[in-house]
């Protein structure tokens, strides 16, 4: 069954796309939830007058995606846990609590569903997590698990490097 999708769907298509689908995923799910219409000459004629639209629609979520990684990727994130002996944390670091610390130490809304860790985060120290903003665009947030004495060491650490180069760099000239 052909139908035009109004919005993306994961490993189908984006919107404006004709694809064809089982009849069941179309008439039990894309169709109630008006995520597609049936791709009838009418509604192709309409979709060919859209496709301008949707041009732009696209071009303006990419330049969106592309700011929202450069801010993931230009801060360090900060997660404060309990830490047990040897580093090992009580838990584990979820990618709500990553979502949650985004959004309060920097102020950046993202979806925790589109946060992916390669691995559970069960240790203190430095960490990365992939962040899917649009398609192909993806961010990488870096952050640092432990609790506030690592934090704060942490915190010290990247300033006192500054220093010695801004340091170097005026010994050099």
């Amino acid at each position: 069954m052909k139908v035009i999708l109004l919005q993306e769907v994961k490993g189908k298509g984006v919107e404006g796309d004709v694809i064809d689908v089982a009849r069941g995923f179309a008439n039990n799910y894309l169709l109630p939830q008006n995520i597609a219409i049936l791709a009838t000459k009418g509604n192709l004629k309409q979709l060919e007058m859209r496709r301008n639209n949707i041009a732009k629609r696209e071009a303006v979520r990419t330049a969106e995606a592309e700011q929202l990684k450069a801010a993931i990727e230009a801060v360090r994130l900060s997660i404060e846990v309990r830490v047990g002996d040897e580093g090992v944390l009580f838990g584990s670091v979820t990618t709500q609590m990553i979502s949650d610390a985004l959004k309060a130490q920097f102020d950046i809304e993202l979806d925790r569903k589109n946060i992916d860790l390669a691995a559970a985060i069960k240790t203190a120290g430095e960490h990365e997590a992939v962040a899917s903003l649009h398609r192909d665009i993806k961010a990488t947030i870096k952050m640092v698990v432990g609790d506030a004495a690592m934090l704060q060491a942490a915190a010290e650490a990247p300033a006192e490097e500054a220093e010695e180069e801004a340091a170097e760099e005026q010994a050099a000239e």
